[in-house]
């Protein structure tokens, strides 16, 4: 008998490497399972119908935000609330079905086929029933290999998807991205195309997701101005507390101006840190410190945190009774029962915080340095050019990416724990909260760890790798640079196809491969770009300096 009750292998932590079908390793249920998959099913229909209207003039600008919002909510760790996704695949229809009566109105036939003409049930327990039928396994594919690229190309979407959004918030914005986004999920029920085709598609998504991630950086710097070097207390204060987790900036600037001269500290947690060495932020002199790790440490790190939490974006875990009510979730974030804050009236977090007991004591703790985005470092170039041709500098390696509770992430920081004194650490996303407190000393004037920022900054990463690339004359893969990537969701895949996109070869995964990538597939990116798994540390960094 089939035991199956769901299929989802889209994050790194699936349940054996294979894939999730009893229960969500990240939380979620079947019927969350199943609304997820109704959703990207209806998102699909929309994509057909939205292309029609662009190529007819129609204005879908208004659609197209919504379809990044709708497919962020599907990421890994996002939105667990049912009523709020029966809700998002009702619009999504709504949606559809109005821009095809625009398209008539224009004097034109709207195609028409089992996506395009889907009706969701009145019910979500019908709802739930028809996402069983529309799930990953019913994406039609020839064979194995054409699934495996079509949900390499989806999962890429989604986190193209995710950055898009937050550089739409920041008002930013490009009329591709969306087009790619809807001749992307298209192609994913196209029962016709090739795997050549399929490939070339997922290349381009890491194309565009180039341009997204150029487009947030933009937003953040314009906005907040660039990142400068800034040391951040990991201690607290005395008096009422709140703490800010997730990774959107507009967000905590709204939540830094509500609760300014409310006697209220407000603190950073996970991805939130590089949010201190913004100028516009740092400067509320409430915004205090950091608290805690990364996202898996939520549930222990959270329950002793003696204030109100706001959840803003991804990176969501089951909510434990100890805290459940002082957490809110903010943007596509949701959890049943929990308070969703949607048009950044913060208020409600702000009474919470000033009801609660706060911290009774100031407690000192180390610091940590923070801000060295690619303003930073390439402001000192020079420096590291010069300690490359003096020796002084062997290597560069890039550890960054997702952390995670899965066993084998501790490799990570045993790798940067054995990297010789004369090389450098790049880190960036909550990868580095396996490290980041580490003192690696310097070389010359340079700390010889240095973090770029959130996952979100990983254009920093790419833009510090071309210039070098530009300064030393030589390619990318000719630089004394290697590196060295944890991946978990989404936005990690759409990175990885992006770098893939740029021709970077020889890239460290970990601390597994994913799932959905077949054995012919793996080999193809092995022909072509040299990608490998981790091994061991000693191991890995032995062929990284060539000893």
């Amino acid at each position: 008998m089939n035991q199956e009750k769901m299929f989802c292998y889209q994050c790194e932590q699936t349940a054996r490497g294979k894939g999730c079908t009893i229960f969500g390793v990240c939380g979620k249920t079947p019927d969350v399972s199943a609304l997820i998959d109704l959703q990207i099913y209806t998102l699909t229909g929309l994509s057909q119908i939205a292309l029609q209207a662009k190529s007819l003039g129609i204005d879908t600008e208004e659609i197209d935000v919504f379809t990044c919002k709708a497919l962020f909510s599907t990421l890994t760790n996002v939105n667990f609330d049912p009523t709020r996704l029966v809700r998002g695949i009702n619009k999504t229809v709504e949606y559809r079905e109005s821009l095809k009566t625009e398209i008539r109105n224009e004097g034109k036939a709207v195609a028409t086929d089992d996506l395009t003409e889907f009706v969701p049930n009145q019910t979500i327990e019908g709802m739930i029933e028809q996402g069983t039928h529309v799930g990953l396994k019913s994406v039609p594919a020839k064979d194995q290999d054409a699934l495996s690229l079509k949900h390499l190309l989806l999962f890429g979407i989604k986190g193209v998807a995710a950055y898009t959004d937050h550089a739409y918030i920041l008002g930013q914005k490009d009329e591709q991205i969306y087009t790619f986004i809807y001749e992307g999920l298209k192609a994913t029920r196209d029962k016709s195309i090739t795997n050549e085709a399929l490939i070339g598609l997922a290349l381009k998504c890491g194309a565009v997701n180039l341009r997204a991630m150029e487009l947030l950086d933009a937003g953040n710097s314009q906005t907040y101005g660039h990142p400068t070097p800034t040391q951040v207390p990991l201690g607290v204060k005395k008096g009422k507390a709140i703490l800010v987790s997730g990774h959107d900036l507009t967000d905590l600037e709204a939540l830094l101006k509500q609760s300014h001269n409310k006697g209220i500290y407000v603190y950073t947690h996970g991805e939130m840190l590089p949010t201190h060495a913004y100028p516009k932020l740092k400067k509320h002199p409430h915004f205090y410190g950091h608290y805690g790790t990364a996202w898996q440490n939520q549930q222990r790190e959270f329950q002793n945190f003696p204030g109100a939490i706001l959840i803003t974006t991804n990176c969501l875990m089951k909510p434990r009774q100890t805290y459940q009510n002082n957490l809110f979730t903010t943007g596509q974030v949701g959890w049943p029962n929990i308070p969703h804050i949607p048009d950044k009236n913060f208020a409600p977090v702000i009474d919470t915080a000033l009801k609660m007991a706060g911290f009774q004591e100031d407690q000192v703790d180390k610091e940590v340095s923070v801000g060295f985005a690619r303003n930073t470092i390439l402001s000192v170039a020079d420096k590291v050019i010069a300690a490359v041709n003096n020796k002084a500098l062997r290597h560069i390696i890039l550890v960054g990416g997702c952390d995670g509770a899965k066993p084998g992430r501790n490799y990570y920081a045993e790798l940067v724990d054995q990297a010789p004194a004369d090389t450098l650490i790049l880190t960036l996303a909550c990868g580095k909260f396996r490290f980041f407190d580490k003192d690696l000393g310097t070389i010359g004037e340079l700390p010889r760890l240095l973090d770029v920022g959130q996952c979100n900054d990983a254009y920093s990463a790419v833009k510090i790798a071309l210039a070098l690339s530009d300064a030393f004359n030589v390619g990318v893969n000719e630089l004394p640079l290697s590196l060295v990537l944890s991946w978990y969701e989404q936005k990690a895949v759409a990175i990885l196809l992006t770098l893939l996109h740029l021709g970077i070869k020889d890239i460290r995964l970990g601390p597994s491969l994913p799932a959905f990538v077949t054995p012919n597939i793996l080999s193809v990116l092995v022909k072509n770009f040299n990608i490998m798994p981790t091994s061991t540390p000693e191991q890995d960094l032995q062929a990284i300096l060539h000893d």
